[in-house]
């Protein structure tokens, strides 16, 4: 799906939205070179297909920063010690390419067994151990942007506080935020939102 030029061209999410555009600047030079330290991200959480994933394909176009997608399953290998290789080789490269919007699309999935026995030979929690520590550590502007569907998933390492800014929840549009993705879609399609019955 093409992503939306800015974030008014989602329906719904105000809070979201009012959060990100006061941190609008946040990873401009200038902010940097004042010493503001830039923000590190939001986990996004909530019912699939409520907007997450365009929301943060939408945060990258209007901070008019690169969006750089991780798919962990792909870091993933046979041989010990070459997944957590390939995931600090893909953090390393996300730092070179600052100032970025880092987005994991349903994280909970990528690292789901880190938060019980499992029997990849404790792989997933090493990676996990590598991504949380970067998080913690990370000194480049980097914003990550993490989706999540099923919060009982999440290792609970995760959601502790300094990890993200911000924790959101994304639910089912409102009545006031269908109107609003009525509009949007409508207006897309060169037709008057105002003719039709909402």
């Amino acid at each position: 799906m093409e992503a939306p030029v800015d974030l008014d061209q989602i329906g719904g999410l105000r809070r979201l939205k009012f959060w990100l555009e006061q941190r609008r600047e946040s990873l401009s030079d200038e902010a940097i070179k004042f010493g503001l330290e830039p923000p590190r991200g939001v986990l996004m959480l909530g019912v699939q297909g409520a907007g997450k994933s365009l929301a943060a394909k939408a945060v990258a176009t209007a901070w008019q920063r690169p969006l750089l997608r991780m798919d962990v399953g792909a870091l993933y290998d046979k041989y010990i010690g070459e997944s957590e290789r390939r995931l600090r080789e893909a953090l390393r490269q996300a730092e070179q390419m600052a100032p970025i919007v880092l987005w994991i699309d349903e994280i909970e999935k990528a690292f789901a067994s880190a938060a019980s026995q499992s029997s990849d030979g404790g792989l997933s929690k090493r990676m996990f151990g590598t991504l949380l520590t970067w998080m913690q550590e990370r000194t480049a502007p980097v914003f990550l942007i993490a989706t999540a569907n099923d919060i009982e998933a999440l290792p609970p390492e995760l959601l502790r506080k300094g990890r993200f800014d911000e924790i959101f929840f994304v639910d089912l549009p409102d009545l006031d935020a269908r109107r609003a993705i009525f509009q949007i879609h409508l207006n897309r399609r060169k037709h008057d939102a105002k003719q039709f019955q909402p």
